[in-house]
């Protein structure tokens, strides 16, 4: 019985990445109209809600940030940060952008030129100007918003409180011993459901620019069994990578990641159109900054509305979607910083580096698409993966740029596919954080293998769109989550013991030892 208590969001989310996944073989036709179906109705009806709650979230973190709570710990008193700035951030920015970043950095800014609202006039200067601002926005500061949210409450009730690093332990203040029971298991196996299938879905897109990026070096035609080669290659490195632990492997790529991406970044800011980079850097910043407010709330009701589902709020689903695993992972790296330092450091820092590498490579694309009528954005439209490598055909050394992304990108899948697997066992093991490593090996095989199923089925937007259905409920239990831990803060505040820090209570025995539990949250 016990056993069966261990494990049951193991098994319970285990059956539903299952079912589905069944689904998207039998019948991908299926799966995909049901999909398409659901994310047309929620964010035709909800849509406006993805905005709201972003911006509040925002509010969220700012408000926590610089009011009295900003200074207490993500762990006990004294307690400090496992990683330095450098591995912190490496990290941070490997799990919350990494892989996506790198294939969209060239590819979105072309994609909003040639097709932007329909008040604007296609590939125009307004339409360039347009892209840029508008890829700040779907990068910048909401996506951390949301990852930081999610990520504060887990730390705050894991490490400060001594409750399971699990997302149903954020809502003990609500509903209490309930976490233990149904309750908390559907909200955590809801989390295993949605990261599965954003994981999944960004890693197929990741496979499929690695097996571009060699087709422009290497004399072969991108194909099916390419990419499967390329997933069966990195899923081994992954899996070595997630048995060595945290510590060892995440860290380590994470770094070697972030050396890669500025080594790229500095050659293409020194190499590439320098000023004009520069001087779109600080333009897009501008308006960047001057529209957050409009941008942040405008659902375009009368002018852009098709446009502004098909990108900003599917956007903000996706975040949202990914929200449990990123702040998972995020939560487990940031132990022992306080609240200010916590926000400030993963709102600030890998903003503007995503808003510097848009500068960089859609900047140096709209030069070359300007100068020399590279077609670039035709190529994006045409295939959203080769964006990067037609752009690099323009600058020297353009093979050996090509393979050092090749590398990035690698390093990025592993990175990401050794996180949501350390992720997922952590969450389904109980908030175990040292999961068994036949858990580790289950969901790595089942993330490589899923990827490589609905590849050949078609089926993998049908997930891409199921992942962000699940972002619906997730928004709501977001916003809970943010009372919850208004109100863990508060309660800690009125504490009047010696050691106002801890909530007094009943400990529960669990497979990492005994946490703690509250008695009152009033």
């Amino acid at each position: 019985m016990q056993l069966l208590k261990n494990n049951i969001v193991f098994i319970i989310a285990l059956f539903i990445v299952l079912f589905f996944v069944v689904i998207g073989i039998l019948s991908p036709e299926r799966l995909s109209s049901i999909a398409t179906y659901l994310q047309d109705r929620i964010i035709g009806m909800f849509g406006w809600g993805y905005l709201l709650a972003a911006f509040l979230f925002i509010v969220f973190n700012l408000f926590l940030a610089l009011s009295r709570y900003g200074k207490i710990k993500l762990g006990k008193d004294g307690e400090k940060p496992q990683y330095s700035y450098f591995g912190w951030f490496s990290m941070l920015f490997a799990a919350g952008m990494g892989i996506g970043m790198i294939f969209w950095g060239v590819a979105e800014p072309m994609s909003h030129y040639l097709n932007p609202p329909e008040y604007i006039t296609q590939e125009s200067g307004m339409a360039a100007k347009f892209a840029m601002k508008y890829s700040f926005f779907h990068w910048g500061i909401q996506p951390w918003a949301i990852y930081i949210t999610m990520s504060l409450c887990i730390a705050y009730f894991s490490f400060r409180r001594g409750m399971p690093p699990l997302i149903s332990s954020c809502f003990y203040p609500l509903i209490g011993e309930k976490i233990y029971s149904i309750p908390g298991y559907l909200i955590d196996a809801l989390a295993v459901f949605a990261t599965v299938f954003g994981v999944v879905t960004s890693l197929g897109l990741g496979a499929m620019q690695i097996t571009s990026g060699l087709a422009t070096v290497f004399p072969f035609q991108p194909s099916f069994t390419a990419t499967v080669i390329i997933i069966c290659v990195v899923t081994v490195l992954f899996l070595i990578s997630s048995l060595s632990g945290l510590d060892k492997g995440i860290q380590m790529l994470s770094k070697t990641n972030i050396m890669l991406a500025l080594a790229l970044l500095g050659f293409m800011l020194v190499v590439g159109p320098t000023i004009y980079i520069l001087e779109i850097f600080i333009n897009t910043l501008a308006d960047y900054f001057s529209s957050l407010f409009n941008m942040s709330l405008s659902t375009n009701p009368f002018r852009g509305y098709e446009w502004t589902h098909s990108w900003t709020l599917f956007y903000w689903a996706w975040w949202i979607s990914w929200s449990p695993f990123v702040g998972l992972f995020v939560a487990s790296i940031s132990r022992g910083r306080t609240i200010r330092e916590f926000v400030s450091g993963a709102l600030i820092v890998p903003t503007l580096l995503t808003f510097l590498w848009f500068s960089v490579f859609g900047g140096a694309a709209f030069h070359v698409e300007f100068a020399q009528q590279a077609n670039i954005a035709q190529t994006v439209s045409q295939d959203v993966s080769v964006g990067l490598f037609r752009l690099y055909e323009f600058f020297p050394l353009s093979i050996g740029l090509s393979l050092i992304t090749v590398a990035l990108l690698g390093i990025f899948f592993i990175t990401s596919a050794d996180s949501a697997t350390f992720v997922l066992s952590m969450m389904t093991s109980r908030g175990n954080l040292s999961p068994p490593a036949a858990k580790k090996i289950t969901w790595g095989l089942i993330i490589s293998g899923t990827s490589v199923i609905l590849l050949y089925a078609g089926g993998l937007e049908a997930l891409q769109k199921m992942a962000i259905t699940a972002a619906l409920p997730f928004t709501v239990l977001m916003l809970f989550m943010c009372r919850s831990l208004n109100k863990g803060l508060s309660y800690e505040f009125r504490q009047q013991s010696d050691n106002p820090y801890l909530v007094p209570g009943r400990r529960e025995s669990s497979p990492e030892g005994e946490h703690e539990k509250g008695e009152e949250w009033a």
